[in-house]
């Protein structure tokens, strides 16, 4: 809702209470009229508790109104708007140039692509390789831009490049 019309929707309650004030402020006072003037004469102690009580609401009244007038000349704020879900299009994929490879940067890759993300060290134990021919077979992969290192503790994930 708007901040507009919530400060409407506050200032027409507002009025309707205020009413419903003065209605119980007229019937209280005709009560007292009736019941505290033959004993106590015209300074009965129950119109002054009437008043303090009805200028007390009014004065609630009155901030109610004075905040539903701010809400109304208000600047509207900007609407959120929350994505309860996405709608992801297809990439195709693109075709990798794996001409210029050698066979164990093409199996590497392979494992990689398959994987979509691997540890390093998966890919030691898979390939059979050395712990310093895998750095330098995905020195070269990550050069050539098919693939992204990224650290995750003490070891390397390897991640196909998009």
């Amino acid at each position: 809702m708007e901040n507009k019309y919530v400060g409407y929707l506050l200032f027409g309650v507002s009025i309707l209470i205020m009413i419903l004030i003065l209605l119980f402020n007229s019937t209280m006072k005709s009560f007292v009229d009736e019941t505290c003037s033959l004993e106590h004469g015209l300074s009965c102690p129950m119109y002054e508790a009437i008043s303090k009580q009805t200028y007390l609401a009014l004065g609630v009244i009155g901030l109610l109104i004075i905040v539903s007038v701010a809400l109304v000349f208000s600047k509207p704020q900007k609407e959120f708007i929350f994505k309860t879900r996405t709608i992801e299009k297809k990439i195709p994929k693109k075709k990798l140039d794996l001409s210029d490879l050698k066979e164990e940067e093409k199996q590497v890759l392979e494992l990689i692509q398959s994987n979509k993300a691997v540890f390093q060290s998966d890919l030691i134990e898979k390939t059979g390789f050395g712990k310093a021919k895998m750095t330098r077979i995905i020195d070269r992969l990550e050069g050539k831009g098919f693939v992204e290192r990224k650290r995750r503790g003490m070891t390397n994930v390897v991640v196909l490049k998009d």
